[in-house]
């Protein structure tokens, strides 16, 4: 269990900028870094992660079930908005950014939560829910809905981005004029 925490640590400790000193304290002070502390501590000491883990959902808006189960290296970067549902399978060093939610969808037997490979990066917002598998080295963009398997290395993005509705709708009629 170390090793698995030491890699979260470090997912992070190699993103910060500084002296030793800096980073070694700005890693411990990241909401991500503390959410993962408790999640794999939770695994072993029961009684206190009830508590710990009720502060971090709390403090930082981050949801780790200890039923969840997540290989080394997870990474995330912003606090704020995270729900993992329990069962969840994560791969290795995954990068989870903020107001994202992995979860439970379907029903009989089409009911599930997601199983995600490694090197994955979920961007702000995004939605990955379901009986799915999302492949291994995936980009999944901000605010994609994932409801269907992604294959390995594919790029998902919400389509389209945004859409202009008018050229003219936002100017006074005094700005319209040249």
């Amino acid at each position: 269990m170390g090793g698995v925490l030491r890699a979260d640590i470090m997912r992070t400790y190699e993103y910060l900028q500084g002296g030793r000193l800096r980073r070694t304290v700005n890693c411990l002070r990241s909401p991500g870094v503390q959410a993962v502390i408790v999640f794999r501590f939770g695994l072993l000491l029961q009684p206190i992660y009830f508590v710990l883990n009720g502060l971090v959902q709390i403090m930082w808006g981050i949801e780790l079930p200890r039923s969840a189960m997540i290989g080394p290296g997870l990474y995330i970067g912003h606090f704020g908005g995270i729900t993992i549902a329990p069962g969840v399978i994560i791969g290795r060093n995954c990068d989870i950014s903020q107001h994202i939610t992995i979860g439970l969808s379907g029903q009989g037997e089409k009911a599930g939560v997601p199983t995600i490979g490694d090197n994955v990066y979920i961007a702000p917002g995004a939605q990955v829910f379901g009986k799915i598998s999302v492949g291994s080295n995936v980009k999944i963009g901000a605010n994609a809905v994932i409801y269907k398997d992604i294959p390995d290395n594919a790029i998902v993005v919400l389509d389209p981005g945004f859409k202009i509705v008018s050229y003219k709708g936002n100017r006074s009629p005094e700005e319209g004029k040249i």
